[in-house]
């Protein structure tokens, strides 16, 4: 049965005319008045753009009304105040003002760098007079300056600056910088570079050397500045300076994945072969090359990756595996998922190896377990008790689980159901340790839990054809808490007899 699709926000507004259309908005601020902040910010960047429809050229003065980008920054700061006023504990202004820049980014890149350059302005110059308001309750500006800080370089290097703006500019940031505290550094540097920076353009030329594209000992924002560079000539469609760039740069992800999108298969392979340094290149580029339909290539650079550096082996040894499955390379495939299973094991691949193994199962499994046991990281618990219960090993299932705390209930449990008949004493001292700690604390709220694990000990104690052993130890529990009227009720249940 076919699912009827509603039509489309562009389809509804269609049927209205001017007059509705604005009937519409009008009840909607009507309820809903925030709405009203939006349409002025809206009715700004839609006026100007109708105004200064110059694709070519960006003109030099801007006549969009900035009042509603400044109250929104106001509004946000104050709003942050009464939330933690408030006993909030959450950051309540991190978040906003880095949509808002990422909103002013999105501007700039569809060739309103101007504007982008007056809306910062206004959000960097707001943050700066009202911040002490905020920093009274802790707030921190590191991650916002440097979102600002990243933003400002964008605009800059998309914008055509008179030599008076970029004057004007300077002394802005520098006194942001010292009144906020900040670092404006990537911001001043492309400020000074601009395009006409020498070694820059030599480098664009294809000339390229060791000191790359600087004439002094490259900055900590080095990376960050040609990244910047290199965005903005893959969006103007310069893909040879974006090569020669990111080769001086030493951006070698980005040179071999774009050598890749430029169907320069071969050319890609060969660099990768010498330039690669880690799984993360590798990754990018084997992805590439399979999306230009390369598929054998993209698995010979995804295999050269898994040998590399990096903290991608899980995924990038899944994709490798999935991409070998598909071109019938079953060893490749069965090499690639142990890679990923190494990385961070499950049950899930577990029998995938299982699967793709064969008649070779028994030497891979004790490969498997060799990781297993060897394998020290956070997170795999439950893992390793799938795969043990899965292959009987009950007492490394138990000495997987013995010292977990208790918010390991789930998996402690379920290796005591599969340990009660192989040894039942160990399900006896553990579930006793766990049920005791609580009662003894008079943990009132956790008793449902401790009843939970003495039914383990009460089923041990049967197992083991000692039902008076369990009666005894259940009537000196009732005894020592007589008291506790919560878990005596809970003692009366049919299965703790």
């Amino acid at each position: 049965m076919s699912t009827k699709q509603c039509p489309s926000l562009e389809k509804r507004l269609a049927h209205l005319d001017l007059v509705q259309t604005q009937r519409l908005l009008e009840g909607l601020v009507a309820k809903h008045p925030e709405l009203i902040e939006e349409i002025d910010r809206h009715i700004s960047l839609i006026t100007d753009s109708a105004l200064n429809k110059e694709p070519s050229k960006l003109v030099h003065h801007t006549t969009i009304d900035l009042t509603p980008f400044q109250r929104q920054v106001g509004q946000i700061i104050r709003d942050a105040v009464r939330c933690w006023e408030e006993g909030c504990e959450d950051d309540p202004i991190s978040e906003e003002l880095l949509n808002v820049v990422q909103n002013v980014v999105d501007l700039s890149e569809h060739g309103e760098s101007r504007n982008a350059i007056a809306i910062l302005e206004v959000i960097t110059s707001t943050c700066v007079k009202n911040w002490d308001d905020v920093a009274d309750y802790g707030a921190d500006n590191e991650e916002i300056v440097q979102e600002l800080n990243e933003a400002w370089c964008e605009t800059i290097l998309s914008a055509e600056l008179t030599s008076e703006e970029k004057v004007d500019l300077k002394v802005n940031l520098e006194t942001w910088q010292d009144e906020w505290d900040a670092d404006f550094g990537l911001a001043l540097e492309a400020l000074y570079q601009d395009w006409n920076y020498p070694p820059l353009m030599r480098v664009l030329e294809g000339q390229i050397t060791e000191q790359g594209a600087w004439d002094r000992e490259a900055p900590d924002y080095s990376d960050d500045l040609a990244l910047i560079r290199l965005k903005i000539l893959e969006r103007e469609e310069r893909y040879q300076e974006y090569l020669y760039l990111a080769q001086a740069e030493g951006q070698t992800q980005q040179y071999l994945t774009m050598l890749g999108r430029l169907g320069r298969v071969e050319e890609a392979f060969a660099a990768a072969k010498t330039q690669m340094t880690s799984m993360e290149e590798a990754f990018a580029l084997a992805k590439t090359l399979r999306d230009q339909g390369a598929l054998l290539q993209a698995l010979s650079i995804a295999q050269m990756g898994l040998k590399l550096p990096g903290s991608s082996q899980y995924d990038l040894g899944t994709w490798t595996s999935d991409l070998a499955f598909e071109l019938g390379d079953d060893q490749a495939a069965l090499s690639a998922k142990k890679s990923a299973f190494q990385a961070r094991p499950s049950f899930q691949d577990y029998q995938k190896i299982e699967n793709l193994a064969g008649e070779t199962w028994v030497s891979v499994k004790t490969d498997l377990l060799k990781i297993l046991y060897t394998h020290g990281a956070w997170g795999i618990e439950e893992a390793k008790v799938d795969i043990f219960l899965h292959e009987g090993l009950i007492d490394d299932a138990i000495a997987t689980v013995a010292e977990l705390s208790s918010y390991y209930s789930t998996i402690i449990r379920r290796v005591m159901d599969a340990a009660i008949p192989h040894n039942p004493d160990w399900v006896i001292t553990n579930a006793r340790r766990r049920a005791e700690s609580i009662m003894d604390a008079g943990k009132a709220e956790q008793y449902c839990y401790a009843v939970e694990w003495l039914k383990k000990v009460r089923t041990a104690y049967l197992d083991l054809g000692r039902q008076s052993d369990w009666s005894a130890y259940r009537a000196q529990l009732m005894q020592t808490h007589a008291r506790k009227y919560k878990l005596m009720g809970l003692f009366k249940q049919r299965d703790m007899e």
